[in-house]
């Protein structure tokens, strides 16, 4: 009588907590239906606690859990729903789903299989296992790019692949690490910080933080994100690359630097060229180096090496104004006039300072100058020479190209000649003039002094 007792009050109990378990499940039945997910959430817990055997609560709150966007935990629930009942579809469809999510395409496809040998005829799980399919391929298609270094081609990928895998970090990651090497540094950071709210230990993520501040030339905040990252993966083999790099590039431009100021020109030439074959993929970190370059080659008289070294600092980056003013100098200094000018418009362009603007003009000045007759060479002196100079140097060129002494050259040498003496005659008449050669060496037009008319009133 007695066991009979305890076998109906056992029964009576069981009745009881299971009618008070399915009486929770309608309760976020109804949250659920009302899209009210976290209280759904909540009642479907009560009724995992007071029946943790029944799949269906598992598979519900697996739901719940997948539309807060919380697939991690919606893949342990569903798992635990087939563990109960391997027979429960909706729980190796809801496994599969959250895989995908995740972008576990491969362990994806196995769930949806299973539904379909459970139900051959579910449309949802085809569609997935293509889905799952199509994934792998993006995946493939992203590995072989980033092989090749066609980081447009794998950013192109990551995205339609986030599409169907929408909480996957790793892809999240691979997208952000072709963002910064394409020079997108602001998207790249992005994405990186996004994962870092959520998950502030995530290496992966550090390190593309790192990595954008890297190429964006912050070499000591970058170093901190990578040495950061090895702290939570110590090997992490891209963070330990990337910091060593950043490290090596910073002590030789440094030492560079140190040279420069010391008026060690050629040590400094050296120290920048091999500091530039640390990393070839740091952009603007280079661009830099070939204009501290181009600076001490310009010390050093290698003017044609320096304008080189700007115009390879101009193609790593466009905006780089230094790299434009050193140039222009460069060509001033090589009376190459119309390329100075263009540079110094592209930066009065870009900052129009009134210093910018003076060089400009002084510029705009030489080009107009270099396209006269040079009268300074005409008479084979200096600039700077004085009026005793200019006199015997008229003197000597007037002698030697006077027609009496070529008058029995032919006819051809002889006119060649009576050119030259009038070049000459003319260079004599503005340079020995006070006021004229101002005039001259300041750029402005002689042709209205009437000095020039017929070639030969002056003489």
């Amino acid at each position: 009588v007695l066991a009979a007792t305890n076998a109906i009050l056992t029964l009576v109990f069981v009745s009881s907590v299971s009618s008070q378990a399915e009486g929770f499940k309608e309760q976020g039945n109804l949250f659920y239906s009302k899209k009210d997910y976290s209280e759904a959430f909540n009642y479907y817990t009560k009724a995992i606690d007071a029946s943790p055997k029944n799949a269906s609560y598992y598979g519900n709150r697996a739901a719940t859990l997948m539309m807060l966007c919380r697939f991690r935990e919606a893949l342990e629930d569903s798992q635990q729903a087939v563990r109960l009942d391997d027979c429960f579809m909706k729980g190796h469809l809801r496994e599969g789903k959250c895989h995908l999510s995740l972008g576990n395409a491969m362990a994806a496809s196995r769930c949806f299989q299973k539904v379909l040998e459970l139900e051959p005829s579910n449309r949802e799980a085809q569609q997935e296992n293509k889905n799952a399919t199509t994934l792998l391929e993006y995946e493939r298609m992203a590995d072989f790019g980033f092989e090749k270094r066609d980081f447009r081609k794998v950013v192109y990928c990551m995205d339609r692949a986030l599409a169907l895998a929408s909480a996957c970090h790793r892809f999240k990651i691979l997208k952000a690490e072709c963002l910064a090497l394409l020079g997108r540094y602001p998207e790249a950071q992005s994405v990186a910080s996004d994962i870092l709210r959520m998950d502030s230990t995530n290496a992966d993520a550090l390190y593309v933080r790192g990595l954008c501040l890297y190429y964006e030339d912050c070499i000591d905040k970058a170093v901190q994100f990578f040495v950061q990252a090895l702290r939570m993966a110590p090997d992490h083999e891209k963070a330990r690359l990337a910091c060593r790099n950043a490290k090596a590039l910073k002590a030789k431009k440094d030492e560079g630097n140190q040279a420069f100021k010391s008026s060690s020109y050629e040590a400094a030439y050296q120290l920048y060229t091999e500091a530039l074959t640390i990393d070839p993929n740091n952009i603007k970190t280079n661009a830099k180096l070939y204009c501290n370059r181009a600076t001490a080659g310009a010390k050093l008289k290698k003017l044609n090496q320096a304008i080189e070294d700007c115009t390879s600092a101009i193609k790593l980056d466009d905006t780089y104004i230094k790299a434009y003013l050193r140039r222009a100098q460069c060509y001033m200094d090589t009376e190459q006039y119309e390329e100075a000018v263009r540079d110094y418009e592209k930066v009065y362009q870009t900052e129009k300072t009134s210093d910018h603007k003076h060089l400009l003009k002084t510029a705009q000045m030489e080009l107009k100058k270099s396209k006269r007759k040079d009268y300074y060479k005409v008479l084979g002196v200096g600039k700077n020479a004085t009026e005793d100079e200019i006199k015997k140097a008229y003197r000597k060129r007037a002698l030697m190209h006077h027609p009496d002494r070529h008058s029995a050259a032919t006819p051809e040498v002889q006119k060649e000649e009576e050119k030259k003496f009038k070049e000459v005659g003319e260079a004599f008449t503005v340079l020995s003039d006070p006021k004229k050669k101002i005039r001259y060496d300041n750029g402005h037009d002689l042709e209205d002094d009437g000095c020039f008319d017929g070639g030969g009133k002056c003489f």
